[in-house]
């Protein structure tokens, strides 16, 4: 495992100036870059590194179309009226809420003081729109953790600022789960007391009981980093998974669980062969053959498969997972990257040299 942690380091430096890694029966070492024995993804049909769209975890033809349209022409109603169309009760809401919000929030960081105007203008012009309410909260919030360091007074102002436009929006879309999903990440935030959380948590359960983008937001604040602890956290998503209804993503929770409490240097021999991260990532495999291929969280397992599997050199499992996401790096663990969409490829890059060092090839990979 030790060499492997080499390779990803080794790979991050060469990641900018191409495919580098060499196929070779029983191992994978780096070549200069363009070597003809060098291993390409862009062999498997897999998208280039700086065309990987960082928005979102998997295609949505609708968002992305709108997406165009609001940016292009800075009008916020073809973004109202796709929310307005989008299911309540649904993960697909949660995630179209969290685009744009972050599409404003990145168009802001790159032309600051200009960025975002359809935002500004969405709220000003139509206050009572339960969809830009929403929109504007999961903003703040993502400006408090782009700009601002946990702790700091700005970064409590912006949260605070994003507590009360939650509860506006919830006042304007009633049994809409989604202004208290935001909230989860403001009550990580500011760090609310136990008893205040479980009361927000039990909001979301009364609306939408099954939401894996809720469990997974809630499933941070019980993490030992925030405000709980591992087995805060393992039970949480034990009981989840557990509860789950079939096909349910939710059986997936325990991996995630696992991501959480990773440490930040391996010293254990074979980590990702253990039992538990074993029985983890079985869990989510299994849970991703049960789901719907139409799931909108199916891509966020998928896409934290890829880590774990790489990591355990399970190289084709892996690769059958890259076929169904690449493209899209817009879910953990890119998304804790300062720079996503390099994350992804080194990752990428390795399944596919692991591929190909034990006799796999584009003409082998399942369609």
């Amino acid at each position: 495992m030790e060499i492997l942690w080499f390779l990803i380091a080794l790979c991050m430096l060469a990641a900018v100036i191409g495919p580098v890694v060499l196929r070779r029966r029983g191992g994978i070492r780096l070549v200069a870059p363009g070597s003809p024995e060098a291993a390409d993804p862009a062999d498997y049909g897999f998208v280039r590194q700086e065309l990987l769209d960082v928005r979102m975890p998997g295609p949505d033809q609708d968002l992305e179309d709108v997406l165009e349209v609001v940016q292009r022409s800075q009008d916020w109603r073809a973004a109202a009226q796709l929310l307005a169309g989008t299911p309540k009760e649904g993960e697909v809401r949660w995630q179209r809420v969290q685009a744009f919000a972050g599409a404003a929030s990145l168009e802001l960081a790159q032309h600051p003081g200009e960025g975002g105007r359809w935002l500004r203008a969405w709220r000003a012009e139509s206050p009572k729109d339960a969809g830009g309410a929403q929109v504007h909260a999961e903003f703040l919030v993502q400006q408090a953790w782009r700009t601002s360091t946990p702790g700091t007074d700005d970064f409590r102002i912006i949260l605070e600022e994003a507590r009360t436009v939650c509860g506006e929006a919830a006042l304007l879309s009633p049994g809409d789960p989604v202004p208290y999903i935001v909230e989860l990440a403001v009550a990580r935030g500011l760090a609310y007391p136990e008893p205040e959380f479980d009361r927000l948590w039990a909001k979301i359960l009364d609306r939408a009981p099954a939401h894996m983008g809720a469990h997974l937001a809630a499933l941070s604040y019980r993490s030992e980093k925030w405000h709980g602890s591992r087995n805060a956290a393992d039970t949480f998503a034990t009981a989840a998974a557990a509860r789950a209804p079939q096909g349910s993503l939710l059986a997936a929770l325990p991996l995630f669980a696992v991501y959480e409490h990773l440490p930040e240097v391996n010293l254990v021999n074979g980590f990702y062969q253990s039992a538990v991260v074993t029985k983890a990532m079985e869990g989510a495999l299994y849970a991703v053959h049960a789901a719907r291929p139409d799931d909108p969280m199916l891509a966020h397992v998928r896409h934290l498969l890829i880590l774990f599997l790489v990591r355990a050199e399970r190289w084709s499992e892996a690769m059958n997972q890259l076929r169904h996401v690449d493209g899209h790096v817009g879910a953990l663990p890119w998304t804790h990257s300062p720079d996503p969409a390099a994350d992804y490829a080194v990752y990428r890059a390795l399944a596919v040299a692991g591929y190909e060092a034990n006799g796999g090839s584009p003409a082998t990979l399942p369609g």
